[in-house]
């Protein structure tokens, strides 16, 4: 997990315009705001900060920085950056939003993690860096903008998809978890549950795991690395090798094992190792399937061998993860003879 230090604020910039709920660009402000103050509480004088912009999307399609809760501080990268909540996607039909998609594309090759609320996920999308891969919405949106971008495959059925990279969220209030995710990912997991507590809102079961969120390393400064890490998080790892990703980096093995620890600080092969496992936990909470199945479905084909590398990651088995953490329900199903056997 990314942490900060008071002399280095994690940034979250917030886009603004006429479309977008001011109530959730406030409500985030505020947020970051409560989660400051606890962390110094916890923390003391040094302790992780965030610090909010907010970024006005003008009528030409520029953005442009505006509110800065931290002005005295060099302006540097931005850590991430949320396409807050509409009640419409209709921004297309008042501007053009060619400049917007290439302020975005070039933030997110810069290791800025990008994030949508509901109908901003319509500006993630016009991006095109969501092409093959999966992004929810509001259900209110999803007909419109799964048929003006075929290639983005919009999934309703989940309040939150996160990529490590990309971060998508579903309904109006949902900026409130995404809000938390972001605070757990910068100042840690005691800094989002005090904030939840003080704001008396729900963190949600998946928030309150003991285990931590893969959430990688992308603002290194290493364009080669991070161009690999943005194609192993939007492609399917199963049978990705080192020499596929050292010719993908156009890099001789050996440099790019080097390069890519340094970068990340692990090696490409536990990488996606934990990508293959963060996609199972989802499967885990929200599905019924067997655990042969989500074995087979997060890029393993011996489950036994996804059941070892899953308890040597999270320190847990698969069956017990899901009892825990199922909000499908999955806990409640009958475990198979081969769960019993090696959980």
């Amino acid at each position: 997990m990314t942490k900060v230090t008071a002399m280095e604020p994690a940034e979250i910039g917030i886009v603004v315009h006429e479309e977008a709920l001011m109530s959730a660009v406030y409500g985030l402000t505020d947020m970051f705001n409560v989660a400051n103050l606890q962390s110094r509480e916890q923390h003391g004088m040094n302790a992780p900060q965030i610090r909010t912009s907010h970024w006005k999307l003008g009528l030409d399609g520029s953005v442009t920085r505006g509110f800065d809760s931290d002005p005295a501080h060099p302006v540097g990268q931005l850590s991430a950056l949320i396409l807050p909540p509409t009640l419409s996607v209709e921004l297309q039909l008042k501007r053009d939003l060619a400049q917007m998609s290439k302020w975005l594309r070039q933030r997110h090759a810069e290791g800025t993690v990008l994030t949508s609320v509901c109908g901003g996920a319509y500006l993630l999308a016009e991006s095109g860096l969501v092409e093959g891969r999966a992004l929810t919405t509001h259900w209110s949106h999803a007909e419109q903008i799964a048929r003006r971008f075929p290639q983005v495959h919009v999934d309703t059925d989940k309040l939150m998809i996160d990529e490590g990279d990309i971060i998508s969220t579903g309904g109006m209030m949902a900026w409130i978890n995404l809000g938390l995710k972001l605070v757990d990912r910068f100042m840690g997991s005691t800094v989002m549950l005090e904030t939840a507590r003080f704001m008396v809102v729900d963190p949600g079961a998946r928030e309150q795991s003991y285990y931590s969120v893969f959430a990688p390393r992308m603002d290194h400064g290493d364009q080669v690395i991070l161009k690999i890490q943005h194609w192993l998080h939007g492609a399917n790892t199963k049978g990705i090798t080192l020499q596929m990703m050292a010719d993908r980096a156009g890099l001789g093995e050996r440099t790019f094992l080097r390069r890519f620890q340094k970068a990340t600080g692990i090696n490409p092969t536990e990488y996606c190792q934990r990508l293959r496992i963060a996609k199972s936990r989802e499967l885990l909470e929200r599905s019924y399937l067997s655990i042969e199945q989500v074995a087979w479905q997060s890029g393993y084909d011996d489950s036994n061998a996804y059941r070892k590398i899953f308890r040597k990651i999270l320190g847990i088995s698969p069956s017990e993860y899901r009892m825990r953490f199922s909000v499908a329900g999955g806990g409640q199903r009958q475990p198979s003879l081969a769960d019993a056997v090696t959980a």
